[in-house]
């Protein structure tokens, strides 16, 4: 109960930001019309690149467009709140807490996506499908399947980013650690281009590495890309790398707390 007050709090703190939101909301729809514009372009010069027809890559570039603050792929979210509280002390507050340290910012991250994913993840796919020729799932179960992927693809990424997060405790300051942080899930996440088009070598890795699962599982999982014994290996892959981040987290966080020394405050 206690977490899903904490998750409930996020998400009412982030809903009063209404201005932000849709200028945010706007923003994706813009840049949406842009790279579907250009994928267009891009799909009649060369059809069926990576496996995607034309209607699957317009498609992918809302889904990603519809992901993108969802899952945090820039970052941000639960991470702004930590590296001030490291800046002013309050930390140390926070580990004096009867709670769990990782559990309570997980929670807290998970409303703030939820807020995101009704405003931020919604409007631009409806207005994405009223301009262009989308493609929507054809069989009803997808969609389960898709919620279940977009979910475990936000505690990948919670992941992520509480293991940078707790490079404060040793840097005092992980913004460093943090812009290196988003350039690589930009690429991998397949925020850019899909994974499926990544040449060689560089396919392999992006498809193996934990950014994937943020951004390129879920689309093609919306897509119909993976089915049967391929779905679930989709979702195991997703499901290992939560539970192996999360597992590193906590192990960090161990190290981290076993002699914390308080700047400023």
């Amino acid at each position: 109960m206690l977490y899903a007050a904490v998750a409930r709090g996020a998400f009412r703190r982030y809903s009063t930001y209404r201005a932000a939101t849709v200028a945010g909301a706007f923003t994706n729809t813009v840049f949406g019309m842009i790279l579907a514009s250009s994928f267009l372009a891009l799909w009649q010069a060369r059809p069926g690149l990576g496996g995607y027809d034309q209607a699957q890559a317009v498609t992918y570039i809302w889904v990603s467009q519809s992901l993108l603050v969802t899952v945090a792929v820039w970052g941000g979210g639960f991470q702004d709140d930590l590296q001030e509280r490291f800046r002013s002390g309050d930390i140390a507050v926070d580990l004096y807490r009867p709670v769990d340290f990782q559990t309570w910012w997980l929670a807290s991250d998970l409303g703030r996506a939820g807020f995101q994913a009704l405003v931020r993840g919604t409007v631009p796919m409806l207005i994405g499908g009223l301009v262009f020729r989308i493609r929507l799932p054809e069989h009803p179960l997808t969609w389960a399947f898709f919620l279940v992927s977009v979910l475990l693809a936000l505690v990948v990424s919670f992941g992520l980013r509480f293991l940078v997060s707790l490079t404060g405790f040793w840097l005092h300051d992980s913004e460093g650690v943090r812009s290196v942080m988003l350039v690589v899930s930009m690429f991998f996440s397949g925020m850019l281009l899909p994974v499926a088009l990544f040449p060689g070598w560089l396919g392999d890795l992006g498809r193996v590495l934990p950014w994937s699962a943020l951004v390129n599982v879920p689309t093609d999982v919306f897509l119909e890309r993976t089915g049967g014994t391929a779905l679930l290996g989709a979702l195991g892959f997703q499901l290992g790398w939560a539970a192996a981040l999360l597992a590193a987290g906590r192990a960090a966080q161990w190290l981290a707390t076993r002699r914390v020394v308080v700047q400023g405050g």
